[in-house]
């Protein structure tokens, strides 16, 4: 798995500011799994890439300072503080409410990390809860202001705000109008590709900085005969997206 990963992060790297690796995927391997993602947070330091922790975090609050530690910080033991992963973002789950949000977003803070929290992803089934209908709009609608009230908490010196949004590109109808609601966000775009989702549709997404929009694709390049060619080709296409967004 180390190999695999580190030849990716090799090949795609160079068109890349990010690696989101799942740990789903190394967890299922339990302790071997855990080191091997250490391992390859390694690697992905070592090319100068950022560390997005892909594991959709989301408990009561005592249980998520404890995913906190685990994403953001350490953990102090009789014997000295166990270091977690020291990601540089990681993704999470807002349906427990801004309660469960506050230790992740707390510990992203005194790191200078990152949050994304799902507001609308990807996944076909994402409809069933996340576009019910409540008072003042759909249920992603909602998420979404609770993003956009914790923005200044984790706000960049640009403008942007490390406390983003999973905003997936499967259904970009709904792009423009999350912008709308969380104008300083960064949104995580999966969806791109595998999924059938297409970077020339994400123009509504951005604001008007580039940086505004991380699209994240893993199938569609890990499984590409040339991965550097698949990955330099998408970077390619959500550059000029975003440069004709910004006009």
């Amino acid at each position: 798995m180390v190999s695999s990963c580190g030849a990716l992060i090799a090949a795609a790297g160079p068109a890349c500011v990010a690696a989101k690796p799942q740990l789903a995927c190394f967890e299922r391997l339990g302790s071997a799994g855990w080191r091997a993602l250490e391992r390859v947070a390694d690697l992905v330091r070592a090319a100068g890439l950022l560390l997005v922790a892909d594991g959709k975090r989301g408990d009561v609050p005592v249980s998520a300072s404890a995913y906190a530690q685990a994403l953001f910080g350490s953990t102090p033991t009789p014997w000295g503080a166990v270091d977690g992963l020291a990601a540089d973002a990681a993704t999470v789950n807002p349906l427990l409410g801004a309660d469960a949000l506050e230790p992740l977003v707390a510990a992203a803070a005194e790191r200078a990390a990152g949050v994304f929290a799902l507001v609308r992803t990807s996944n076909p089934g994402a409809a069933d809860v996340l576009d019910l209908a409540g008072p003042q709009g759909p249920l992603h609608e909602e998420l979404a202001r609770m993003v956009a009230a914790l923005a200044p908490r984790l706000a960049g010196e640009r403008g942007l705000s490390g406390m983003g949004a999973v905003v997936g590109a499967t259904e970009p109808q709904h792009l423009g109008r999350l912008r709308e609601l969380m104008p300083s966000s960064v949104f995580l775009v999966p969806g791109v590709g595998a999924q059938g989702g297409s970077a020339s549709e994400l123009g509504p997404a951005f604001s008007s900085q580039p940086a505004s929009v991380l699209v994240a694709a893993s199938r569609s390049i890990a499984n590409a005969p040339e991965p550097a060619a698949a990955a330099a080709e998408l970077r390619d296409d959500v550059w000029t997206v975003s440069q004709t967004a910004a006009r």
